[in-house]
């Protein structure tokens, strides 16, 4: 076990999870930070819920956030036939044993157990009955044979020793009624065939590891190296799941996270690092460790996730903003024309200055994009006469202007407001709704250096506004 080997093993099931993504980029990050490898393994023994398009899904989203795994992926319900037979191997070897309790037994002694106000605990009944004594009409489940004295002691690198009394490990199902392996066995047989060296993974996997265990030495297998890290809870102190809002990787690439800051957002969460807060992608490989992984559960918060992702659209290559801008709109939005790229890049400085996500960009750049202006019917409302008439007279002062700056269009718009015995906002304001369609956005004189002085023009002379 020299060479670092970890893995992220998701279900296809559904959007790939906040947490998972997490999960990933930790096993990810330490195995490049030990020159290891990281693999991917796709676990779709669950027939019904598992399909294709997910598993696509969460590929292009770990690929997106910057993850990418070594090799081909590594898909468990091929190897089925190897579980079995390990079961078999267990069974053969006094590990493992057929338990033939029906389905009303085991309902009754999970009553039972509610009822004492007791975790429910298998009672081992057929533990030691002889196959002779077997009913011949109950097919039956094939249950490991857990340790029942003493204590195991996990040495995680999380978390320090953490103890059980084995006698709280129930002898759990390997393989069911049906002859399908359940997930312990699975995964811990996948594990151990794909040379894993370090199992990465949430602290709600405790229980199932110490199981795990149980099976690599009852197999003579050499055990990997454990680490379970703290889960994610949402901003109130509840456990996030797939119920809750913005809990999948789409939920942030719709709103317009870009995938540098969420990755930094999800390895600050939970992990720390001296002092440093913003780490490049050298970075993060270089000093990532797991003793800097806390014990406790982090909480996800969306305010900073937004300030850290304003922090990135400041501060980027406005060519690379350009680039993620354009991706983000040709998927979420409307396709940007490459005609309106030039007008696009020179006015980012600007576009993104009170933007924090992507979709901010979108929505203040909408008036270049668009090729037509989206008036509302509320803003319309604001081109009364007057307003009307300070447009005309505005797009005829235009005329006499060569060059689109500031200090050329203030004149116009003091002469304005002098004319008109108004302040700037009674100018600009209609001036904005003419050219934009809405009164927020960018700054007035940023939006006709934009546009330049033949879509000015245009614009503002509308049949809607004269």
């Amino acid at each position: 076990m020299s060479n670092v080997a970890t893995r992220f093993a998701p279900s296809p099931t559904g959007a790939l999870h906040i947490g998972g993504v997490r999960t990933a980029l930790f096993n990810w990050l330490f195995s490049k930070n030990k020159k290891g490898t990281f693999h991917l393994r796709i676990e779709d023994t669950d027939k019904e819920r598992s399909k294709d398009e997910h598993k696509i899904q969460i590929i292009k989203s770990l690929k997106w956030i910057g993850i990418e795994h070594d090799g081909e992926e590594y898909i468990q319900s091929t190897k089925i036939k190897d579980h079995i037979d390990i079961a078999s191997k267990l069974l053969d070897n006094g590990n493992a044993y057929k338990c033939y309790c029906s389905n009303e037994e085991i309902e009754e002694q999970k009553k039972r157990a509610r009822q004492k106000k007791l975790p429910y605990i298998y009672n081992r009944k057929w533990r030691d009955i002889p196959d002779s004594e077997a009913p011949k009409d109950i097919k039956p489940v094939i249950r490991f044979k857990s340790k029942i004295e003493g204590s195991t002691v996990l040495k995680d690198l999380v978390q320090g020793d953490v103890e059980i009394d084995n006698s709280t490990i129930e002898d759990f199902i390997i393989l069911r009624n049906d002859g399908t392996p359940t997930y312990n066995l699975s995964a811990t047989v996948d594990d151990h065939q794909m040379n894993m060296t370090h199992i990465i993974r949430g602290d709600d996997h405790k229980i199932n590891t110490f199981k795990q265990m149980q099976i690599y030495l009852a197999m003579n297998w050499d055990l990997p190296k454990f680490a379970h890290i703290p889960l994610i809870h949402t901003i109130e102190g509840k456990k996030l799941s797939k119920r809750d809002n913005a809990s999948t990787l789409d939920d942030y690439s719709k709103i317009g996270i870009m995938p540098d800051a969420l990755r930094n957002y999800l390895l600050r969460l939970g992990w720390s690092y001296e002092d440093k807060e913003i780490f490049t992608l050298d970075e993060s490989i270089e000093h990532f460790n797991l003793e800097g992984v806390g014990k406790s559960p982090s909480k996800l918060d969306m305010s900073r996730i937004l300030s850290m992702n304003e922090h990135y659209i400041k501060n980027i290559d406005e060519n690379d903003l350009y680039k993620h801008l354009v991706e983000y709109c040709e998927i979420y939005k409307k396709k940007i024309s490459p005609a309106k790229e030039l007008k696009i890049k020179m006015s980012l400085s600007f576009l993104k200055n009170k933007a924090k996500t992507l979709e901010d960009i979108y929505n203040n750049a909408k008036y270049i994009i668009l090729d037509k202006i989206e008036f509302n019917d509320e803003d319309l409302k604001l081109i009364d006469e007057k307003s009307k008439n300070i447009i005309k007279e505005f797009n005829n002062d235009l005329t006499n202007i060569e060059y689109l700056n500031k200090e050329n269009l203030e004149p116009i718009v003091n002469k304005l407001m002098k004319k008109y015995e108004t302040n700037f906002k009674g100018i600009g304001q209609p001036l904005r709704v003419a050219l934009t369609g809405s009164k927020f956005g960018p700054g007035l004189y940023d939006i006709i250096v934009s546009l330049g002085k033949e879509e000015i023009k245009k614009r503002l002379g509308s049949k809607i506004l004269v």
